[in-house]
């Protein structure tokens, strides 16, 4: 006879479940002993709730299969939040098991009791269940599980009272087969294509984001491309994409609302496949959140319900471009840069550093914001980029994105206030291993929120406003962080040395970090000008307009 978190184990595993990442307290000791059974169950101890959810996120995201989480009752998941709502923004998988007080102890509102479900509806609103027996625990766990896989894949939680986990009597059950998702009826496909033929080059364009901007659904998109002159965009913050040489260019929409209104100006129809209609990340005074321009229609190839490869092979047949040859990215290479460093520099030596196949947590929100162009050539890779805006994620997103695929290099591009949420992922990177090369840009500020400050027109910012957003009083020695969390680390200032740091890190198995001190890209007068310029560009001529955003935004 099987205890709870036995029958529990054992029914994550035969349903494919196989990585869990753990922050464990005293409620979930007989799922920690249990693990010593199932020997296919790999356990990756974090030391913060957020790395372990990030981790599940990254690991998901990678693998295909669910990522699995042992979260510590509702402070536990608490703590874990901010990166299960980035999860349940990029549809990741995830198994989210939170332990509760014995059934019989919830009665006496002990210290640590509070209303888990509630808590857990915020990220987890499809699937959210208390298992109320041991016999029925491996049944509750098989339908999360699936309720997991989508899809849409989603953040499923299963909470687990103490003594449902230790009693005897317990089972494991299978998981449910879920029917093929449906692919876009003949009418819709029939409809889109005589849009697209009916159209002008550049009348249409294909907004693509979750399992569209895979390989295979990238070439597809790249004959429709081909074949019709449809422009091909990506979501701003895509769960993965797949890009680099050999791959189908996709312009991602700019994460600035007035940068991205450019990009879509003069579409006529946006066709979605597997992604959302376009709004602003945030309200501000005077300006529209709905981004769609005026005239144009919205419609829709693929939900996220729905089969994506198929319904665009559909549309590709619909259209006659089954043997259009899509327009491929060449393969290039920037130079190493030299002299002292800038975050453009530091973006350029990443890119010309490349391995092959890599994978890249972005996380480096104002200082990154080149790296997509210099590395557009170079050898193919993925970027696993911050989907539900939480920062925090970069870290434990390599981490999770190391285990699940430990013969790729994985780079995370980590900025230094986003990296201070859940820089404890560098212990679990040491602790198990990992291939990871972060590299830390260092600008001293919350360089993203000093944009904001402008963009909101809160107005001019007194001493006590701008420290809120400076990160230089202490000033945080990132080497001295790694090297106490167990990660070799090293400081660098001109291009030359980060160039020989990232041969030397990529070389290496292994996590390695290197910190390179940076000024922020936008400030002083620059800073000031930005919301006039940004305003100015829907009175610009489309041309001029599309110039400039390739300035401020490549």
């Amino acid at each position: 006879m099987s205890t709870g978190a036995q029958a529990l184990l054992r029914t994550l595993v035969d349903g494919g479940v196989r990585t869990v990442f753990t922050n464990p307290g005293t409620s979930e000791m007989h799922f920690v002993q249990a693990l010593d059974g199932a020997p296919e169950m790999r356990a990756v101890l974090a030391l913060f709730e957020g790395v372990a959810t990030g981790a599940a996120d990254g690991y998901a995201r990678m693998a295909g299969t669910p990522g699995a989480t042992l979260l510590h009752l509702g402070s536990g998941l608490g703590n874990g939040v901010a990166n299960l709502h980035n999860a349940r923004k990029g549809k990741s998988p995830i198994v989210n098991i939170v332990g509760d007080h014995a059934t019989y102890h919830t009665q006496y509102d002990a210290q640590l009791q509070s209303d888990i479900e509630t808590v857990a509806r915020n990220v987890s609103p499809g699937f959210v269940r208390t298992s109320a027996s041991t016999a029925q625990l491996g049944q509750d766990a098989a339908e999360a599980i699936a309720a997991a896989q989508g899809p849409p894949g989603q953040v499923a939680t299963l909470i687990l009272p103490a003594d449902v986990s230790w009693s005897e009597g317990g089972s494991a059950a299978k998981v449910p087969e879920r029917a093929a998702p449906p692919r876009a009826s003949e009418e819709t496909v029939q409809r889109l294509a005589g849009l697209i033929r009916g159209g002008k080059p550049g009348d249409t364009a294909l907004l693509l984001g979750g399992r569209a901007l895979r390989r295979d659904t990238l070439m597809l998109a790249g004959r429709v491309s081909t074949a019709a002159g449809t422009r091909l965009l990506a979501e701003v913050f895509p769960a993965r994409i797949e890009r680099g040489a050999g791959l189908p260019p996709v312009e991602r929409l700019a994460y600035l609302a007035e940068l991205a209104s450019v990009q879509l100006r003069g579409i006529k129809h946006l066709i979605l496949v597997d992604s959302k209609s376009p709004v602003s990340f945030f309200a501000y005074p005077g300006k529209a959140s709905d981004l769609v321009p005026d005239g144009c229609e919205v419609h829709t190839l693929a939900a996220p319900d729905e089969d994506v490869l198929g319904s665009l092979d559909a549309l590709v047949e619909a259209l006659g471009a089954a043997n259009a040859q899509p327009l491929l990215q060449e393969a290039s290479r920037p130079k190493p840069p030299t002299g002292p460093l800038t975050a453009e520099k530091v973006c350029q030596a990443v890119a010309a550093a490349m391995p092959e196949n890599a994978i890249v947590s972005d996380e480096a929100q104002t200082s990154g914001l080149t790296f997509a162009s210099v590395s557009a050539g170079v050898p193919a890779h993925d970027v696993l980029t911050l989907t539900g805006g939480a920062i925090g994620q970069g870290l434990p997103v390599a981490v999770g994105a190391a285990v699940a695929c430990p013969d790729r290099p994985v780079i995370a591009l980590e900025a230094d206030g986003s990296a201070m949420y859940t820089l404890q992922a560098l212990w679990t990177m040491a602790r198990e291993g990992l291939d990871v090369t972060v590299v830390l840009f260092n600008n001293r500020s919350y360089g993203i929120l000093n944009i904001e400050l402008q963009r909101t027109g809160a107005g001019e910012a007194g001493p006590v406003a701008k420290s809120q957003l400076d990160l230089s009083t202490p000033q945080m020695d990132f080497v001295q962080l790694a090297l106490g969390l167990g990660v070799p680390a090293r400081r660098v200032a001109t291009g030359e040395d980060l160039t020989d740091a990232l041969e030397h890190a990529l070389a290496e198995p292994g996590p390695h970090l290197i910190e390179t001190v940076v000024p922020s890209t936008v400030t002083g007068a620059r800073l000031k000008v930005m919301p006039y310029a940004l305003n100015a560009l829907a009175k610009l001529p489309l041309p001029v307009a599309r110039a400039i955003k390739g300035k401020l935004a490549p």
